[in-house]
């Protein structure tokens, strides 16, 4: 007796589009930060950042008729300053205080079927040694060979750091069959380290998915899922001018409640940011990168500077 192979290839063809299709309740992601992404040879102001997380959806079934989803975080992450240089020895001419931010992150998003998102987070952290600032770029340079740190004596001192933010995002207009959206996104900090506002427009385009469901939002993951996503696979192009309103930014000013830190300034109370960026997604991958471009921050002989900004998602069960 013959034998068909045709229905284990159709068995098989159906387990790999319930694959494709499958959503995941969880997602770790790693982001990395630096201005050496660029290939522009400098090291300044902003100079690097490492971030961890991790990310869980609640089951959707269980949430009201007007709330598509809702997620929690947990976040560790590190960024380091510096002046022009990281090698700076002389105080009397850096024109940004060495600092370090080391922090641990919780919060909440709620995805709404209007395809609106709220994003409520709580951070407790340190500045000063004791954020592994100067450690950590010491061994990134030795580690690629860089050129040797000098400078870190003289920057933000220890002081424990505690931080609230919130952030909210709504979509404006989605149009083009779907290939083109605008929405707006702001958000305010108040705390020990970072206390102000800003607000922006939001522009993508390419293959999108709605906010709820989509990559730039941190929202590919669902638990039993209420609205099935536009496209299997996203990949999109994306811009976002933003103005931004500071009143106070300890790495740059030093501890809220006292003047020991050796090399201080005053912040610029408002300025300006855009990011450009390019996203793949995939249900278990995401890449991301984006270049960010930011106008002075510190009221001194300190320029605009800008960095890269790598994101990688693994999405499981």
């Amino acid at each position: 007796m013959k034998y068909s192979g045709y229905p284990l290839l159709l068995i098989l063809l159906l387990i790999s589009a319930a694959a494709s299709s499958q959503t995941y309740k969880n997602e770790l992601g790693l982001r990395s930060d630096n201005d050496s992404y660029l290939g522009q040879g400098s090291d300044r102001y902003y100079t690097n950042g490492l971030f961890f997380n991790f990310r869980h959806a609640l089951d959707q079934q269980k949430l009201p008729q007007n709330l598509e989803k809702k997620t929690y975080e947990i976040s560790l992450g590190q960024k380091m300053f510096n002046p022009y240089s990281g090698d700076a020895p002389d105080p009397a001419t850096q024109d940004r205080p060495f600092a370090g931010y080391l922090y641990a992150e919780g919060a909440m998003n709620w995805f709404y079927s209007d395809e609106s998102i709220i994003k409520a987070s709580a951070q407790i952290g340190t500045t000063g040694k004791n954020s592994l600032g100067e450690a950590g770029q010491k061994l990134l340079h030795s580690t690629f060979g860089f050129y040797d740190i000098e400078g870190w004596d003289y920057q933000i001192k220890n002081e424990l750091q505690l931080n609230l933010s919130g952030q909210y995002t709504k979509l404006l207009t989605r149009i083009a069959d779907n290939a083109v959206e605008f929405s707006f996104e702001g958000y305010a900090n108040l705390g020990t380290t970072f206390t102000g506002a800003g607000a922006g427009l939001l522009f993508r385009t390419g293959a999108l998915n709605q906010l709820f469901n989509s990559a730039y939002t941190n929202a590919v993951i669902g638990n039993h899922a209420k609205t099935k996503a536009l496209v299997k696979r996203e990949f999109f192009f994306y811009a976002k001018p933003q103005l931004n309103f500071v009143a106070y930014d300890a790495t740059i000013q030093g501890s809220l409640f006292n003047n020991n830190s050796p090399v201080t300034f005053s912040q610029k109370p408002v300025v300006f940011a855009q990011q450009l960026g390019a996203d793949y997604s995939s249900q278990r991958f995401t890449v991301d990168f984006s270049v960010i471009f930011k106008t002075r921050e510190v009221k001194s002989s300190a320029i605009a500077h800008q960095w890269g900004s790598l994101g990688l998602f693994y999405r499981f069960d």
